[in-house]
């Protein structure tokens, strides 16, 4: 995937679209950035001592899809994809061992399911909720495209580092 294989927003549209259409946008930015690399490159820490690789960015934006739509606003009971490690920490950056391709259609499901839990909401006014804390829609898409451009940022550094790739 390329630039040129991005949708862009539309620059004159309603809220909900926007906002959709920049979160897609933002998933379909992750997706270039790890684009044409090996197992062994997605799986690189390019920056010691951070566990933080462009394979584990992945796992931990499927949990995060999971987290916020599944479960806080849909309702749903899922548990995370990767687990957690003995000291309690989620495993997203767990990557040693991890499948590339078990990552990326376990995120690129939890993104369709997250589409579909959007699609499915009769206004950005719909309330989710996680513990005590109530959430509505709109919230939730602003909140994810904040999380994947600031993963994205990421994203850009390790590409680089690994490849030299730069550029949106």
């Amino acid at each position: 995937m390329n630039d040129r294989d991005r949708t862009e927003p539309p620059r004159v549209t309603d809220e909900r679209t926007s906002l959709t259409a920049f979160l897609d946008y933002q998933r379909q930015t992750l997706a270039m950035k790890c684009a044409g690399l090996t197992d062994e490159q997605l799986r690189d820490k390019a920056v010691p001592p951070s566990s933080l690789s462009l394979l584990g960015l992945v796992r931990h934006l499927a949990d995060v899809e999971r987290s916020w739509f599944q479960n806080d606003m849909a309702g749903e009971q899922t548990p995370s994809y990767w687990g957690r490690r003995p000291d309690g920490e989620f495993a997203d950056f767990d990557v040693d061992e991890a499948d590339p391709k078990e990552a990326f259609d376990v995120w690129e499901a939890a993104c369709a399911r997250s589409r579909d839990i959007v699609a499915a909401a009769e206004s950005l006014e719909v309330l989710g909720r996680y513990d005590t804390q109530t959430f509505a829609l709109r919230y939730v898409l602003t909140h994810m495209i904040e999380e994947y451009a600031r993963h994205n940022g990421h994203a850009d550094l390790l590409r680089e580092r690994l490849d030299g790739a730069t550029g949106e």
